[in-house]
């Protein structure tokens, strides 16, 4: 009998494409010489390569017409056991149907945020629920895996890794924390005049300089961050995917908001102190399977409501959060790892 080809979709983006790793380690347990293809915006294939979890990455611009005839064009000749389509999105979705895999499997009307997409799948899998991690994970077990979620480690060229670890030599850091104060939308970040003053109470207490990650557009947050920092000096580091993964990796905790390189830092073994507002921890947070002992600290206020709304302003409930609450999860985090 030939071994399965699946055809895994998740298109983007980082936190989501993190929180598909579990899911994509399951298959690959269960079937350790079946062929996986997986379908990512070419901007996450480097991040989709470290998990090593796939046979073949194709990437697909679904902006582009010729991305996506050529991609059909690819997925009509391979003769896939099933796609699994992780995002539950029109575009995602559409991409194994019109391709014409035989067995699609996504989530049901009750789970997708966009009306009628499961009119594209073969197979709508109704979760309850839980973690994204673990709902990504009940797609998984419909394909066959014996276990929903698995193991996975991420790998980085050794290159990028000296690369991201001259750079903080030349700026004299050895022990440092990851504060990643912007990415997603305003409304799940807290103030970057917190962060500084993090900055300021962490350099002051504990010894410890700040780096802080800078994304594309990051520029304005980052300069009020440092604003705000007085004489803690922290660094930003605007580098590539492989660097911030060298700069979260050896970071003795982040910190950060329901963001990519909050999930990033927490798949590559890191303490996270996670700030969170409009949207749910239990759904959203921090993922570690059982058997991970690395301890994660979540701050929400009790008062918060859940609404997953974009806004242009700190979600009401992330400025409940103080500078001092966060700077005590940061010493126990700290602590932990001395």
């Amino acid at each position: 009998m030939s071994e399965p080809r699946f055809l895994v979709v998740r298109l983007g983006s980082l936190g989501d494409i993190v929180h598909t790793f579990p899911a994509v380690a399951s298959i690959r347990e269960s079937f350790p010489k079946a062929e996986i293809v997986w379908l990512a915006h070419p901007r996450w294939k480097a991040l989709v390569e470290s998990s090593e979890l796939s046979t073949e990455i194709w990437g697909v611009e679904t902006r582009s017409f010729a991305s996506v005839r050529d991609v059909l064009g690819r997925i009509r000749k391979s003769r896939f056991t099933a796609a699994i389509d992780y995002q539950g999105l029109w575009k995602s979705a559409a991409l194994p149907f019109l391709g014409g895999v035989p067995r699609r499997i996504g989530f049901s009307w009750y789970s997708v945020r966009e009306f009628g997409v499961p009119l594209l799948y073969t197979d709508r899998v109704r979760c309850a629920p839980a973690h994204i991690a673990q709902q990504n994970g009940k797609l998984s077990e419909r394909v066959g895996a014996r276990n929903g979620v698995g193991p996975f480690r991420l790998s980085v060229p050794l290159l990028q890794e000296a690369s991201a670890l001259e750079l903080l030599r030349r700026f004299g850091i050895d022990r440092y924390i990851v504060l990643s104060p912007a990415g997603g939308w305003r409304s799940k970040c807290w103030p970057p005049e917190r962060y500084g003053a993090l900055c300021q109470q962490v350099y002051a207490n504990l010894g410890l300089r700040c780096v802080l990650n800078q994304g594309p557009g990051d520029e304005e947050c980052i300069a009020a961050v440092k604003a705000a920092s007085g004489d803690a000096a922290p660094v930003a580091c605007n580098s590539s995917l492989h660097q911030l993964m060298v700069l979260l990796r050896n970071a003795v905790c982040v910190v950060a908001g329901d963001t990519g390189p909050l999930h990033l830092a927490v798949a590559l073994g890191t303490p996270v102190i996670a700030l969170f507002g409009p949207t749910d921890p239990a759904r959203n947070g921090p993922y570690r399977l059982a058997c991970d002992s690395v301890k994660d600290i979540v701050l929400r206020d009790h008062n918060a409501v859940t609404t997953y709304q974009r806004r242009h302003q700190p979600d009401p409930s992330l400025l409940e959060l103080e500078v001092a609450m966060v700077f005590d999860a940061v010493h126990k985090q700290v602590e932990g790892r001395r």
